[in-house]
């Protein structure tokens, strides 16, 4: 027990405004506390163990309590502190862009550093609009975007985000932003423009349905597409063999930007420093945060094209947006030596190697009468919970606040896994273990995993 617990508890209730949050639910219970990451371990207040199922936040890529880490923002801080790239530049910042720049795929060299990946998305939105402004298509400002898809919450961000429930609260929003359908086959015969039909199909149409917006909107007004190589709200849905080559040729056919959201995906998480280097296609942007320091530092970027960056080298022209915090050099000097950590310990081999025996250990769980589809890529996976397998029918809302969050997602950690039971969309857990997990991180989360679910389709 932590020797300052009960003060914890109350000062946490009196003065901590936690996010995405119900607060009402600690009137009469306690808040969770964790003070303590070893590995893939964390430990709260009282001394309980918990598998780290989902890096923190899809972050902790090399998991927790790494003094290489922790050593090398101590001395960061004590050499330089604080100093913004506004004008200005520092050598941690020089380095992890080249270094950066050097990993992603073909033209993306320019490097643009943020505090986080909502901060990422924001830029990459501005730089799209403020590119065409500048290249004599100042009408090009739209931006299309996937349902159920996740970008962030400032105001852009959230805009592009095609989450209703997490948007209506906060409108009116930046205008000019469009939906599209993702790429979820399990439920592809909810589409009723798809006819049915193969995977390949299947993301053929819904890569089409892209061209389909863009000519709505008219061609001369969209921008951007906005896409994660595996969406992740709605519980990872990963992109049908051709989507992305098609999805490219689209926004090569309306000159539109492609904007790979790799916020989550990247750095390790599917097995490459980028989604787009494993699917095999070429953006004009990535934004990345969370792996890019596993979480040791706060630190976003957003990775643009050489044809993207040359406007702005011409005569006094300015990209005029920038963080206080972007680029931070304590930030910086992690992101450099998180990566240094990647190459010697050969972090994307480890993931590759394995990531086909954390499939089947949870694939395990498909005899279970509650799981329907168990879905995802690298260790990045999704599990949607259903009331019947056969006609794949979905929980109500009641049932949602019932099983799903009054009983899985509380019954998960008190048996000592913290993941993450999700429904925007339909009723999932997510799963995103650190990097450096093997076979016996697997077989406890499936273990932990079927007692839980097993538990929960008596109460269906």
């Amino acid at each position: 027990m932590h020797p300052d617990y009960d003060h914890l508890q109350r000062a946490a209730k009196d003065h901590l405004w936690m996010h995405f949050t119900r607060h009402g639910q600690y009137a009469d219970g306690d808040v969770p506390v964790i003070v303590r990451g070893e590995g893939a371990y964390l430990w709260d207040a009282k001394g309980k163990r918990y598998l780290d199922g989902l890096a923190g936040l899809f972050v902790s890529q090399l998991g927790h309590g790494r003094e290489d880490l922790a050593q090398t923002a101590a001395a960061q801080a004590k050499e330089l502190a604080f100093m913004p790239l506004w004008s200005y530049a520092h050598p941690t910042a020089i380095e992890l862009a080249e270094k950066v720049a050097g990993y992603a795929p073909g033209d993306l060299d320019h490097v643009f550093f943020t505090s986080g990946g909502g901060e990422a998305v924001e830029t990459a939105w501005k730089l799209a609009k403020n590119y065409f402004k500048l290249t004599g298509k100042p009408m090009k400002h739209k931006v299309i975007s996937r349902a159920i898809a996740y970008h962030g919450t400032t105001q852009g961000a959230l805009s592009i985000t095609g989450l209703p429930l997490l948007k209506q609260q906060f409108e009116p929003l930046v205008p000019s932003t469009f939906r599209v359908p993702n790429t979820n086959y399990y439920r592809s015969e909810l589409h009723p423009g798809f006819g049915g039909g193969t995977l390949e199909e299947f993301g053929r149409w819904a890569a089409d349905q892209i061209a389909v917006a863009i000519e709505a909107e008219g061609p001369d007004t969209v921008a951007a597409v906005f896409l994660e190589p595996v969406q992740n709200a709605g519980g990872c849905f990963p992109p049908p063999p051709g989507y992305w080559q098609r999805v490219r040729e689209i926004c090569d056919e309306y000159d539109v930007l492609l904007v790979s959201d790799e916020v989550i995906c990247a750095f390790g998480r599917l097995g490459h420093m980028f989604g787009a280097e494993r699917f095999d296609y070429q953006p004009d942007m990535i934004t990345c945060a969370k792996g890019l320091t596993s979480g040791y530092s706060p630190l976003g970027a957003m990775i643009a094209s050489r044809r993207l960056m040359e406007p702005f080298r011409q005569g006094a022209e300015m990209f005029a947006h920038g963080y206080t915090f972007g680029g931070h050099p304590v930030s910086t000097a992690v992101g450099l030596k998180n990566l240094q950590i990647f190459e010697e310990e050969k972090v994307l081999d480890h993931v590759r190697s394995n990531e086909d025996a954390f499939r089947a250990t949870l694939e395990r769980l498909l005899d279970l009468p509650i799981v329907g589809d168990v879905r995802g890529e690298g260790y990045f996976y999704g599990i949607e919970l259903v009331k019947d397998k056969n006609t794949k029918e979905s929980f109500t809302d009641q049932e949602c606040e019932r099983i799903l969050f009054g009983f899985v997602s509380k019954q998960l950690y008190a048996e000592g896994l913290y993941c993450r039971a999700d429904d925007r969309g339909d009723p999932v857990v997510q799963l995103a273990p650190p990097l450096i997990c093997d076979q016996s991180h697997f077989d406890e989360i499936e273990q932990i995993l079927r007692v839980v679910l097993d538990k929960a389709s008596s109460m269906l």
